[in-house]
């Protein structure tokens, strides 16, 4: 499986939430922007490593889902969701 990173720069993120009907690892987060939290999913049981520096959500998977993540980055309106396959 393919280990990817999904990037939120919170800048471009104006919390319109395109991103959490595509993919429900994307929520809201206490400061209205969206984030990410594998514990979310009520169906799978994703393992994922996530930080948050303030400037942007980065997170790390390496399951079968790159394509949710995908489809949720292209509905972001604002281009704030970047997914990049990434070598281990």
């Amino acid at each position: 499986m393919p280990r990817y990173e999904i990037t939120i720069e919170k800048d471009a993120c104006d919390g319109i939430f395109a991103c959490l009907t595509r993919d429900p690892r994307f929520v809201e987060a206490p400061d209205g922007l969206a984030t990410i939290d594998p514990d979310a999913d009520p169906v799978y049981d994703c393992d994922g490593e996530v930080s948050d520096d303030g400037e942007r959500v980065v997170a790390a998977f390496d399951d079968d889902r790159l394509e949710e993540a995908r489809r949720a980055a292209a509905a972001c309106p604002t281009d704030a969701i970047i997914v990049e396959e990434v070598d281990e």
